[in-house]
């Protein structure tokens, strides 16, 4: 066997040196985040939909993540052809602006300075839209659609969050 030169084994260590280095800038302009996995997301949609079925609700329940794409999507049997698309909307408009579709709803009423909003593509200003966060983190959203008033697609929507708060409390 050689013995490695001295040669190589300095440039084993400038190379060794370059690699924390790089990891160490990369770390200092990255940003870790934490993210539902679907097994998570799944559980929290069944759970909501177990509620709304317990109160006679036929409902289409959408879990998205952080930035909207959907995981989870549940349609009951007879659930209206339109809440896929709602309970959708919901989910990501309360993921995106981290409040309760509810109270978007309140603060953009016509005549509010924020009334705008509404205009915004994929925006679904009415209740039934939960951001489901832990920790200070924001992990996603979900949404109902299908029930008699958004008071009741709220109720479900925290049934869901409800049902995975052990899951992702940290």
């Amino acid at each position: 066997m050689t013995k490695p030169s001295f040669a190589r084994s300095v440039l084993t260590l400038v190379a060794a040196i370059g690699i924390c280095t790089s990891a160490a800038a990369a770390t200092d302009g990255t940003y870790g985040v934490k993210l539902l996995t679907p097994e998570t997301a799944l559980v929290a949609a069944q759970a909501a939909m177990a509620h709304c079925r317990k109160a006679g609700h036929q409902v289409a329940v959408a879990v998205v993540d952080r930035v909207g794409i959907v995981q989870v999507l549940l349609r009951d049997r007879f659930a209206g052809a339109h809440t896929p698309e709602v309970a959708t909307r919901k989910a990501w408009t309360a993921a995106s602006f981290r409040i309760p579709t509810a109270d978007l709803a309140a603060e953009t009423q016509a005549g509010k300075p924020m009334s705008g909003i509404r205009a915004a593509s994929g925006v679904m200003a009415i209740g039934g839209g939960r951001a489901i966060e832990a920790g200070g983190s924001t992990f996603g959203g979900i949404g109902i659609s299908g029930a008699p008033g958004g008071e009741a697609d709220d109720a479900c929507a925290m049934a869901g969050i409800k049902a995975i708060a052990d899951a992702i409390e940290f």
